[in-house]
């Protein structure tokens, strides 16, 4: 019976999300799924990988997180998390 539990209690999302090489479009679409869930999983922050690249998707990204209706705050990652090619957003409580 446990494994049957286990079988219908939804997935938890981890801790990133990694959006390199997608399209601005493609990634905030796989971002805002990924924000609901962390959100309704009670997670208190996330990381989103964007990567360095030419900074469109990074400002992409942020730009999306700016009054979300999920994100408290939102900075740069850490030098050891990747810096700017890491956004570290933290989530409202549910």
């Amino acid at each position: 019976m446990g494994a049957r539990l286990w079988r219908l209690l939804p997935s938890l999302p981890g801790m990133e999300v990694d959006l390199r090489g997608l399209m601005a479009e493609d990634a905030l679409d796989k971002m805002e799924r990924y924000l609901e869930q962390a959100f309704l999983s009670g997670l208190p922050y996330v990381r989103i990988i964007h990567g360095k690249g030419t900074g469109r998707l990074r400002q992409a990204v942020r730009g999306a997180l700016r009054g979300h209706e999920y994100v408290k705050s939102f900075e740069e990652g850490g030098s050891t998390e990747g810096g700017e090619g890491v956004t570290v957003a933290m989530l409202k409580s549910s």
